[in-house]
């Protein structure tokens, strides 16, 4: 389907039709002020976001905050759709992977080549990040950082009360998730929320080696969609389900993690905006937290990249101003602060890493090796690796996965089926 069709769509159909009009509102966005459309509102992002926007002011631009909670960017990707349908796009926006060239293919895209030239950021940028940023070979999007998906959170006190020992492996994970239950806590803390269903579920997927997360959830392999290792990550999901409360629908991610940082959980699948949370509550690696890559996934790394995309304006101030806000988003010094605050990593190589702690130095490490092993793979389940189409039709197969008692069998079949969503 095609992103008009798909903005037409959203906008006729959707129940929140009223929300929906009252953002295509003109945004009265004056001279040298920036409406940057983004959903970063959990503690350790919202506080990252107030880094971007002091930087930005430093250099006379006003920041004007549009900030859209829930979904995982869903809520957003509404709004953004509603206001580019109205002919009154935001001056930026937070859109990622595959969404870049969706939108590109509209025509709605600012140019930011003038900013990235002089950044040198084809020489910075891995190649892999900046061929994601382009549209028909010109930047139109700068990438804010690097989060890796494939990791456990765990709460080591929980793990004590439950003589239970760090999982690396999937049956030393189930051993793990038993001591916790038994001991009366909740083994393992999740939102029952699509997106978060993905999550845990392509993590799984990973666990069956790189090459065959990548044929499947990248490529779209019907071999590897229908095959006995789909079939084995799907029993696997199964099994973890058993260790989630009864709680969990619809619970949005930081409460989720904010369960492990209470001592209520034990682990959680998430990427590593988590850390962010846990330090914004003054937790420290490695005493109040363990970051440890997902069971039998260590030499693997499923990525996922922010980044802040630029509309076409037609206010020659405006377009200076969002050459100066792509500019801030790639200095060393905002790359630094925000990836501290969010817990990811700079995607400039060159930031130094003496302030980061021993999570991001091992996400650093893991990331240059899985890259040179070849077993760096975009992240399906937070849209680095299919088109929103399919990973809409996918999220809809394992949440209903999640939620009944479809048989792996049947998961497979479906899951091929919304392989092939156009």
């Amino acid at each position: 389907m095609k992103l008009q069709q798909i903005i037409k769509s959203t906008f006729i159909t959707t129940a929140a039709t009223t929300a929906l009009l009252s953002v295509c509102i003109p945004a009265q966005v004056h001279a040298d002020e920036i409406e940057v459309l983004h959903y970063w509102t959990s503690g350790g992002e919202a506080k990252s976001v107030a880094e971007l926007k002091k930087i930005v002011e430093a250099k006379g631009v006003t920041w004007k905050d549009f900030a859209v909670a829930g979904g995982a960017g869903e809520n957003a990707t509404t709004a953004l759709k509603a206001r580019v349908m109205a002919g009154n796009p935001p001056t930026a926006a937070q859109i990622k992977g595959p969404a870049i060239q969706e939108w590109g293919q509209e025509g709605v895209l600012a140019n930011i080549d003038a900013a990235a030239i002089p950044g040198k950021w084809d020489t910075l940028l891995p190649k892999v990040v900046s061929n994601t940023m382009k549209y028909q070979g010109h930047y139109v999007a700068a990438p804010v950082n690097v989060h890796r998906v494939n990791w456990l959170w765990i709460n080591p006190e929980v793990l004590k009360k439950a003589g239970a020992k760090t999982p690396t492996t999937w049956p030393e994970f189930f051993d793990a998730a038993d001591k916790i239950k038994k001991a009366g806590l909740i083994a393992v803390a999740h939102g029952g929320q699509p997106w978060q269903d993905a999550t845990i579920f392509e993590t799984v997927a990973l666990s069956n080696g790189a090459d065959f997360y990548n044929k499947a959830l990248v490529k779209l392999e019907p071999a590897a969609l229908t095959g006995p290792t789909m079939i084995k990550t799907f029993d696997t999901l199964a099994k973890i389900k058993t260790y989630i409360d009864k709680d969990a629908p619809g619970r949005d991610w930081n409460l989720a993690t904010a369960m492990v940082i209470n001592g209520k959980a034990g682990m959680q699948f998430m990427g590593d905006w988590a850390k962010g949370e846990f330090t914004a509550a003054g937790k420290v690696p490695g005493k109040d937290f363990l970051c440890v890559p997902a069971p039998d996934t260590a030499k693997s790394y499923t990525y996922n990249i922010d980044s802040i995309a630029m509309f076409k304006q037609k206010d020659p101030t405006q377009v200076k101003d969002q050459l100066i806000l792509a500019t801030a988003i790639m200095s060393p010094q905002f790359q630094e602060i925000f990836n501290l605050n969010k817990g990811s990593i700079p995607v400039r190589p060159d930031v130094p890493r003496t302030k980061f702690d021993s999570c991001a130095i091992q996400s650093m490490n893991d990331m240059a090796s899985s890259n040179k092993a070849g077993t760096l793979e975009p992240s399906m389940a937070h849209g680095m690796a299919v088109s929103s189409a399919v990973q809409g039709a996918m999220f809809d197969v394992i949440t209903k996965f999640m939620n009944s008692n479809m048989t792996s069998q049947q998961a497979v079949t479906e899951l091929a089926k919304a392989a092939k969503t156009k």
